[in-house]
């Protein structure tokens, strides 16, 4: 009898958005880099967003999905970064509605593990096919447990007094009481993804979050596996635009501030303007990637007036994606100001300026989690 073969067939099915799909491409490729198979489920869209960072083409196969239209979406939303965050909640609808689709393929390609994370029915699916299924978490740990207690107080057993909420923080957290699909709120939907998976799994390290990754896996009675920061390596990456190489290579060291927001993050007009107004202050250069607020269409078109005139070439606002792993690398860069999502607190760490503006509760976590218990408050 010949031996069963120790590579697997591991399907991938993150939330549509770019946040969460990057994140399940990284560990994919370190997993075909162990010579595994993937089979990669994502929105049509983002294949052609994403396709250049699959470096393993003969081992990882984007699947893509037709995202289905939803009364409220806007027609062609596919991916949290096409709408505001407030429309997020019928974009999950969206992606349950999809699970035909993904039963079918599931049948058709048999993989051995199912990795998920918004999906609440996944797990359920994956177990009447035989499928092992593991919740993969991109998103602070802490942020999973959702510890609405003041810092002196803590659950018993949880293994932080800092990592939590504080009571006027509370407010927050009544979001995930919210519908998030249909019949489900945001705290059913994860509660339910993790309670019925065969292991739970994070994105980060013993040393940093291991402690409150073994307290949820203790909570939910389920083995704990953690994968690391997962982040490429800078010799893999595509080099970075001439335009911004150039650019940051007319000022000195550590002299840039680089503020980024990430591509689901949309203020409205009067945030947008108070926080260029903030950098222009500064009287440093400064680059901030961010999206158009609510009020504008572009973000020229939402500059304080006499912006451009004032700041000249020291001061770049750009509406567009930037790379930005390689402009926190480049040596002219040396304060990160950003808005304290997961993914940008690992590619930050290596920084010696990081200045966080929370506005969602997982980003208050991943910022008490990096200036508090890691005590990096610099």
């Amino acid at each position: 009898m010949a031996a069963k073969s120790s590579k697997l067939h591991i399907a991938m099915f993150p939330w549509f958005a770019f946040g969460h799909m990057i994140p399940y491409l990284h560990l994919s490729i370190q997993l075909a880099r162990r010579g595994h198979t993937i089979t990669f489920f994502l929105p049509k869209k983002a294949q052609s967003k994403l396709q250049h960072l699959n470096s393993h083409l003969h081992l990882i196969t984007f699947h893509p999905l037709t995202v289905p239209p939803v009364d409220g979406l806007p027609p062609g939303t596919e991916t949290a970064s096409d709408i505001p965050r407030s429309l997020t909640h019928l974009l999950a609808i969206a992606l349950d509605r999809t699970s035909d689709q993904v039963e079918a393929s599931l049948s058709t390609l048999n993989p051995d593990i199912l990795l998920y994370d918004f999906a609440h029915w996944a797990p359920d699916l994956a177990s009447q096919m035989g499928i092992k299924s593991i919740y993969y978490s991109v998103v602070c740990a802490a942020a999973l447990r959702n510890v609405s207690v003041s810092v002196s107080v803590a659950p018993p057993g949880y293994p932080s007094s800092t990592v939590v909420l504080r009571p006027h923080e509370l407010r927050l957290k009544e979001s995930i009481n919210k519908p998030y699909g249909e019949g489900v709120t945001f705290q059913e939907r994860h509660t339910t993804a993790m309670a019925r998976c065969d292991a739970i799994s994070f994105r980060t390290c013993q040393e940093i979050e291991g402690p409150i990754c073994d307290y949820i896996g203790s909570q939910y009675g389920k083995p704990v596996f953690l994968t690391g920061p997962l982040l490429p390596k800078p010799s893999t990456l595509t080099p970075l635009q001439d335009r911004w190489a150039e650019w940051l290579g007319a000022f000195g060291s550590g002299s840039v501030i680089f503020c980024a927001f990430g591509s689901e993050n949309i203020m409205v007009q009067d945030q947008f303007q108070e926080l260029l107004l903030g950098l222009e202050l500064t009287g440093l250069p400064f680059l901030a990637a961010l999206k158009p607020p609510l009020e504008a269409a572009t973000v020229e078109d939402a500059l304080p007036e006499g912006f451009k005139e004032r700041v000249g070439g020291r001061g770049l606002v750009h509406g567009g994606w930037v790379a930005q792993p390689l402009i926190l690398s480049h040596p002219a860069v040396g304060c990160f100001v950003s808005h304290g999502q997961y993914r940008s607190m690992w590619e930050s760490l290596t920084h010696p300026q990081i200045v966080l503006l929370p506005e969602y509760v997982d980003h208050i976590f991943t910022a008490r989690l990096l200036a508090d218990e890691l005590n990096d408050g610099n």
